[in-house]
């Protein structure tokens, strides 16, 4: 049966993932869109930085986030002079860091379900005198629907799985840092098996029900994906 530190990590990878999807959302958005219709040079540059995360291992990212984020980083120097404090080990740091190592996940799909919108319903909005921003919520987000939903799914489930990015930004703090994956490892190096068998075949089963109806999805609106 689950623990009450088992639940409490549970709740806090939910709440990790779900803020971090949110804010990919908002972010990614913009950043799909622009990729989905500049014609810049800049644009194959920025591709590959979207999609490092795909390639490049958790420990490396993770490692580079603590050198920035850290007291000596200029990152860690702009919050510490906010007041903030520094962001390795805290719930922030991690948010963060979930956010970048999940990025792909969420643009990716988004930017190939913009560029199937194609030219004609913008064509068709400017004629009607439709304001950039009316033609984008009032065609283009109902037509890329399908790919802001590939994008949520797969940005939380993401997240939720995520390990080594999660051990070098957020350790392995209870209630604070300490998410399911952490907590299915401390439990198998206590040799907490039975524990960790309830764990971990939950996420097998998130994990599987996750696919399904991705593929479910896509299936019936086809839309490019990092899976594919």
């Amino acid at each position: 049966m689950l623990s009450v530190a088992d639940i409490a990590a549970l709740w806090l990878t939910c709440k990790v993932a779900g803020i971090a999807t949110l804010l990919l959302l908002l972010l990614g958005t913009p950043l799909a869109w622009w990729l989905a219709r500049t014609t810049s040079r800049w644009k194959g540059i920025c591709n590959a930085l979207v999609a490092l995360p795909l390639v490049l291992p958790p420990t490396v990212l993770g490692f580079y986030l603590l050198v920035l984020m850290g007291p000596n980083g200029p990152i860690g120097r702009v919050t510490t002079e906010l007041g903030v404090g520094t962001m390795p080990f805290t719930f922030a740091g991690l948010v963060v860091a979930s956010v970048l190592y999940s990025l792909p996940f969420v643009v990716q799909p988004l930017q190939a379900a913009f560029a199937a919108v194609g030219e004609q319903p913008l064509e068709a909005a400017a004629t009607l005198r439709a304001s950039p921003l009316d033609t984008f919520f009032s065609v283009v987000v109902p037509l890329a629907r399908p790919g802001f939903l590939s994008a949520a799914i797969l940005s939380f489930a993401h997240t939720v799985g995520e390990f080594g990015l999660v051990l070098m930004v957020g350790g392995n703090i209870p209630g604070k840092t300490r998410v399911v994956s952490m907590q299915i490892y401390n439990h198998v190096e206590a040799l907490e098996y039975d524990q960790a068998h309830w764990l971990a075949g939950g996420l097998l089963m998130f994990s599987f029900s996750v696919l399904l109806f991705m593929y479910s999805v896509l299936k019936t609106y086809p839309v490019a994906h990092p899976l594919k």
